[in-house]
């Protein structure tokens, strides 16, 4: 992990001042729950692609891959969208929607 700055290395007001930090910056380990999705009973409807506000949703060819946990922040918007509904989820075994919210370990 780089070593962060300290109060008198940022800019006044802590002001981004170069455009496309955010790829530099990870927001993911602000996170203390994260998403898990049942891949064999994802519909691919892209619910959770529209709705997430970081872009954390992997997709390809039209496809979710799953999510990118270095800028998912765990706000859980996807799995409240998702409109698919499991009787018993792949990972977490529980009755409810496709994409369901686990702990961080």
């Amino acid at each position: 992990m780089a070593k962060l700055k300290g109060w008198k290395e940022l800019p006044i007001g802590a002001v981004v001042l170069e455009p496309g930090s955010s790829a530099e910056n990870k927001t993911g380990t602000w996170r203390s729950q994260r998403p898990v999705r049942d891949e064999e009973k994802c519909t691919h409807c892209m619910i959770c692609w529209v709705y997430c506000p970081d872009s954390a949703v992997i997709v390809k060819d039209g496809k979710v891959q799953g999510f990118d946990y270095d800028y998912c922040k765990g706000c859980g918007i996807c799995a409240h969208e998702c409109p698919v509904k499991v009787e018993a989820h792949a990972i977490t075994g529980k009755p409810g929607k496709v994409i369901q919210m686990v702990g961080e370990v």
